[in-house]
């Protein structure tokens, strides 16, 4: 499975970026996605995941403010972030698992990632 990302970029506190991830070859209909990051000197983390198609999961530290979502016509999965944060500052990675998977570890494919900077 290849993934594609986009949507990354630079935005001041407090505004919003949407990212997006195109998933492409054979992809199970059902499936796990997700988006996590890593910041400089930091483990990747999980930041949301869509489990199935509609259990999600997020990390505490976004809760109430990114909101995950997917469009399996388009095999497409979307992270909409609102109210950013200096802190929320990384790397983005979209993941894909098959199955209704557990997202913790490395499993699965993964996207390019998509720089995020939230500027102060």
């Amino acid at each position: 499975v290849q993934l594609v990302e986009s949507g990354g970029g630079l935005v001041q506190a407090g505004g919003s970026l949407r990212l997006s991830c195109a998933a492409s070859g054979y992809i199970f209909k059902i499936n796990t996605m997700g988006w996590y990051r890593q910041a400089p000197g930091k483990q990747r983390e999980l930041v949301a995941a869509i489990v199935g198609s509609t259990n999600t999961q997020y990390a505490e530290a976004v809760k109430g403010r990114f909101t995950i979502s997917r469009d399996n016509a388009k095999n497409t999965v979307y992270l909409q972030m609102n109210s950013l944060k200096p802190e929320d500052t990384a790397v983005y990675y979209c993941n894909y698992r098959p199955g209704l998977a557990d997202t913790s570890g490395d499993f699965g494919s993964w996207g390019q990632g998509t720089q995020v900077i939230v500027s102060s």
